[in-house]
């Protein structure tokens, strides 16, 4: 397929959202890179070649393991004469990230270093991916694609307009939705959704309960500072203001705390579990701190018992 349809999706797209990886598999030998000209050795194994663009690796596989991440390391995707091989075919080759491997098929040769190893868990760890234009040069197919994978994210219904207006504006191409991949990931989604909204209530509510219990031991303990505040002409509405403006700072100090733990936290998880990097989303911030500010106060409830107080039972030593 002419390689001339893939800026051609973006536009009958008409979002910025989609994402556009072209593909070109060819077959060649691969073998460890020798001293001499490029020739084939009894050593060399009949691999996949995965032409493709280096800098969408991450995008291709979310759930792949990249060592370096292209994504996140400081790799130069712009150079031509770089490759990444697939576990199986890395381990089978001895090679790491830093080796050189040669690539045969036919008269055409190319000889590249290894940026990394992926780890995906499928036939992509027996592949060998390099650029698009390394790929057509190596089965001369210039300027020729295999298989363009694309993003669309929407609704089924959506996607299957898409797919539609797609396989009219591109004829000679053949448009097939992944709909078990696309499905399956929207209920995993849709769970996970769930689960973490449910463990923020709960935790909502410890957190209240811990406030509670707090309030109501410090009620007790200040009963003297209020008999004390009360007899100076204090009235109930000043000391509870001052006792509700403690609360507040704690859960406004908290919450601040809290942020900056949590968007730490989720950047590590991110890379150590799915290897991918985390884009905080900054509204979210005032609005954890006004559920921390709420949360504090609302467990501010007992602070009604030092209403009941009286000064003089205080000073008399009686409560």
């Amino acid at each position: 397929m002419d390689g001339a349809v893939t800026p051609r999706i973006p536009e009958v797209a008409n979002s910025p959202a989609v994402v556009v990886v072209p593909f070109l598999y060819v077959t060649a030998l691969i073998q460890k890179a020798g001293e001499k000209e490029i020739s084939p050795r009894a050593d060399a194994v009949r691999a996949i070649v995965s032409g493709t663009e280096i800098g969408s690796l991450g995008r291709i596989g979310p759930g792949w393991k990249i060592l370096p991440n292209p994504l996140t390391d400081e790799i130069d995707l712009n150079v031509m004469k770089i490759c990444f091989l697939g576990l199986a075919i890395a381990k089978h080759l001895g090679a790491e990230a830093g080796s050189n491997i040669e690539m045969i098929n036919g008269e055409h040769a190319e000889r590249l270093r290894v940026a990394g190893i992926i780890t995906a868990g499928g036939s992509e760890d027996s592949q060998v991916f390099v650029q698009l234009e390394v790929a057509q040069r190596l089965a001369g197919l210039t300027g020729k694609v295999s298989l363009v994978q694309i993003s669309f994210p929407g609704t089924p219904q959506a996607v299957e307009q898409f797919r539609e207006t797609l396989a009219t504006a591109i004829p000679e191409a053949e448009v097939r939705p992944i709909r078990q991949i696309t499905e399956g990931e929207g209920r995993l989604f849709s769970r996970i959704k769930g689960l973490m909204l449910a463990t923020i209530v709960l935790i909502l509510m410890l957190t209240a309960l811990c406030v509670l219990a707090t309030m109501a031991a410090l009620a007790m303990d200040r009963r003297l500072d209020v008999g004390l505040m009360k007899a100076l002409g204090g009235s109930m509405r000043q000391v509870l203001r001052l006792f509700l403006l403690e609360a507040g700072s704690l859960g406004l100090a908290g919450g601040i705390v809290g942020c900056a733990a949590g968007l730490v936290l989720s950047e590590w998880v991110g890379q150590r579990v799915f290897g991918a990097n985390v884009t905080p989303r900054f509204e979210v911030i005032p609005i954890t701190l006004i559920l921390m500010i709420g949360v504090s106060l609302a467990g501010a409830f007992p602070l009604r018992l030092l209403a009941r107080v009286k000064p003089a039972v205080i000073f008399r030593g009686e409560a």
